[in-house]
This record gives C-alpha cells, structure tokens and sequence, in this order.
C-alpha cells in the first residue's frame, strides 16, 4: 500500500491513495452544504482525475453527520439569484447541473459514501456517483419542495431514471426523509453497512476498481449512462464501437492472454 498524499485545504479534502482519488467535503458544521468554491473545486479535480492516468477511481464522501447537506444558499445559492431573468438559470446551469454533469462524465468509477444525511443538491450528486455505499445513518431527502423550489442539479433527470417516474415524483412532492434501509431497497443505494464499517467498504471497492481495466470500465460506464437516452439501434452501435475501441488497450489484450494462458490479469489502466 503507497503512502497517502494529501493536497491541503480547509472544506475540501483531497488525498490520493492506491490510484483512488479521495474527495471529502469538510465543513461538519455546515452538514457539508456545497459553497460555490467548493463546488467548483470539485469539479476540477474530476476532471484531474478523469484525465490522470495514475488515478483510477474517485471516492466522494464528507466528514461528521452530513455527507451532503445540498448548496449552501448563504454563499450564493439559488435564493440569491434572480436579480434580473436568466440569473437563476444561468446559476443552477454553470453551478449545480455543472457538477452533476462532472461526476457522471468523470472516466473514471465514482464511488459515493454516504456518511450520513444527503440532501437536495447533496442527495443527486451521491446518485450521480457509479456505486452508492451508505451508512446505516445516511438519509437522503429530496429537501427542494420544503422550500417552495423545483429540484435542480439533475433531480428531475436522475431519479426517474433510477427509480421510476411514480417513486420519483413521490419523493420530490411530499420531500420526505428516505432512509438507507429504503433507499437501499428501491434501487438509490448499492449497499447499506453499518456506520464504522463504511470507510471500510469503501476503500474495499475503490481498491477493486483501481485494479481493474480503467479503460474498460470507462467505456462501460459511458455505454450504461448513455443507453438511458438511446433507442435499441444506437445503444446497440455504440456497444460494437466501445468494443472495437477497448480491443487496442493493453489491458483488454492483458484480460485475453490471461484467461488463454489460466492466470490472474494484471490489469495496468491502460
């Protein structure tokens, strides 16, 4: 196991372990709700390690008894835009949907860890994320309607897709509190461990993510998350191209000579 390195900063921790990225939100008092430079610092460093080829998973999750409380509205949120039409939009749009829109185009596996409770923006960016692992503790709550708002950040995208139109639409009416057990059982949530086992589980998975085929599991992922737009023709289409792409990789010639030859594949990213 490499030693960790951490990049300092006070509300967004950042440290690289074993090619897994690890994103923590840190503002325990604030359940982690989202400023807007936190936000944006979140974002570039997806993108970092989309692009870095040392880096072959991401892990998001938060400190204390949040994991993601949603965008902190006193440092810029919705309620403080709108001083002419278009700033609302124009907001939600390079903000919260931005971000949204980092984890799921990420090329790498993201792994959500949800420490305790996600809401709003903070609820979508954890169903944003490839696998969901959560705390016993962890709630998800789809907080808009309580405050008079239509959901933002993907909600409206996100929820349906995983859930159904009917589940969807019975959380974001009445906005009630989804518990793990709950969310684990309609599908929002991979596995539900319990709370000092979390970080545990998490960096189980990471670490199987990060010796796999990084490349291969990128292109899966951009199958999977595209087929939910796609008819059966273009689904099937961009299946064969994927494939062809993934032959040239090291890693699926790797994956061949070692089912061939009965051995373990050592898998390299690339």
């Amino acid at each position: 196991m490499t030693e960790p390195t951490t990049e300092p900063a006070v509300d967004l921790v950042h440290t690289v372990a074993d090619q897994v990225t690890y994103l923590t939100l840190n503002r325990p008092e604030a359940l982690n709700a989202l400023t807007p430079d936190q936000r944006d610092r979140l974002i570039g460093l997806l993108a970092e390690a989309s692009a870095d080829p040392s880096v072959r998973a991401v892990v998001l999750t938060g400190t204390g008894r949040g994991f993601c409380a949603g965008a902190d509205l006193r440092a810029g949120g919705t309620a403080n835009g709108g001083r002419v039409p278009g700033d609302v939009a124009r907001t939600i749009r390079l903000g919260a949907q931005r971000l949204i829109a980092a984890v799921l185009d990420c090329e790498k596996p993201v792994i959500a860890a949800v420490n305790g409770t996600a809401a709003g923006l903070g609820a979508h960016l954890a169903l944003a994320c490839d696998l969901v692992l959560a705390a016993e503790s962890a709630r998800f709550i789809e907080v808009f309607v309580r405050r008079g708002l239509v959901p933002d950040g993907g909600g409206a995208y996100l929820l349906p897709r995983l859930i159904g139109p009917h589940r969807a639409k019975e959380l974001m009416f009445f906005g009630d509190a989804l518990g793990a057990a709950d969310a684990e059982r309609l599908g929002l949530v991979n596995r539900v461990v319990p709370d000092e086992e979390l970080e545990k589980t998490t960096r189980e998975w990471a670490t199987r993510l990060a010796t796999g085929p990084t490349r291969a599991l990128a292109l899966t992922k951009q199958l999977v998350n595209a087929s939910l737009d796609s008819d059966r023709a273009t689904a099937f289409a961009a299946e064969a191209a994927a494939q062809e792409i993934n032959m040239t990789t090291r890693d699926a010639q790797e994956g061949v000579r070692s089912f061939v030859e009965r051995r373990t594949p050592d898998y390299k990213g690339r």
